[in-house]
């Protein structure tokens, strides 16, 4: 089975007969029919039915099970080809778990995008840590920052900087300028899974409460849900820097405060390193006007 041969498959079920399909193609119709019989072959089943004084050709009941089978294939084949562009000396393929991305990189893309076009050029993909390691590993990704540092065989685990957790709030509710866990009402709480020690933390106080008003895996809807009344948050210093924009929020720090957390970067190993050193020392000028924030990168 071949790109040619599914090639051949799609175009003749467009064009609805084997004639057009080869003009669309710009081969002859006894090549494109050669194609179809050699598939048939190799699958051992008709795919479509041929009936003399027919023009139009029709799928068999094979044929149009094979569709979804042969559009699997071609999104496999077309990955594939995908697979020449990391080699781009250009690309910088760059994964990162959502609160970094949403709250700190796009000022570093800003940064990068004055670089000449000719240097790096952005790939981005927001993945999960454990997804990173596994992409990472591969080669599909050249640098990842991610929250969940494990032992991934080939990838090195780097600290890339630490921040405070603090604690927002929507403006309709009153707290102490210092916030305690034990004032807070978990039944208002917007919950969000920084990390392990962070769960571990919450667990401590809050004893795995299921009682959240909103569970969050994402960033994009934090601003909203924080706008209904009562709502707080336990979040980065980072996210906390952004979100002190909105006049209905307060910023406090927290008394028994969870752990700082520690984002990584991960790479497997020297290639783009010119790239890499754009990336990461744009990402150290951003992480320098953040307060609250640690960068470990120069």
């Amino acid at each position: 089975m071949t790109h040619l041969e599914i090639e051949a498959f799609f175009e003749i079920v467009k064009a609805g007969s084997i004639s057009f399909a080869a003009q669309n193609l710009y081969v002859t119709q006894p090549a494109l029919s050669r194609r179809i019989k050699t598939l048939e072959s190799e699958l051992g089943y008709s795919l479509f039915s041929r009936r003399k004084g027919q023009r139009n050709i029709e799928l068999t009941p094979k044929g149009e099970a094979f569709v979804s089978i042969a559009r699997k294939w071609l999104n496999i084949w077309q990955e594939a080809q995908e697979l020449n562009n990391l080699e781009h000396s250009g690309i910088l393929n760059i994964a990162s778990v959502g609160s970094v991305s949403s709250y700190i990189l796009p000022h570093v893309f800003q940064s990068l995008s004055e670089i000449p076009e000719s240097e790096i050029r952005i790939c981005f993909h927001n993945y999960h840590s454990f997804e990173a390691y596994q992409y990472t590993a591969k080669g599909l990704i050249d640098i990842a920052l991610i929250s969940d540092d494990i032992y991934y065989k080939g990838v090195e685990t780097i600290p890339a900087f630490q921040e405070r957790m603090v604690f927002v709030s929507n403006n309709s509710a009153q707290y102490p300028e210092a916030v305690h866990p034990k004032l807070l009402d978990p039944r208002q709480e917007i919950r969000l899974p920084w990390n392990p020690e962070y769960d571990a933390w919450h667990d401590f106080w809050f004893k795995s409460a299921p009682d959240y008003r909103v569970s969050l895996d994402q960033m994009n809807l934090l601003e909203y849900v924080l706008s209904w009344k009562h709502t707080w948050a336990i979040v980065p210093a980072s996210v906390a820097f952004q979100l002190s924009s909105y006049p209905f929020l307060s910023i406090r720090q927290m008394e028994a405060p969870p752990p700082d957390r520690i984002i990584y970067y991960l790479k497997s190993s020297n290639r783009k390193a010119r790239q890499i050193n754009y990336f990461l020392a744009a990402l150290h000028n951003e992480l320098e006007k953040l307060p609250d924030v640690v960068s470990y990168l120069y």
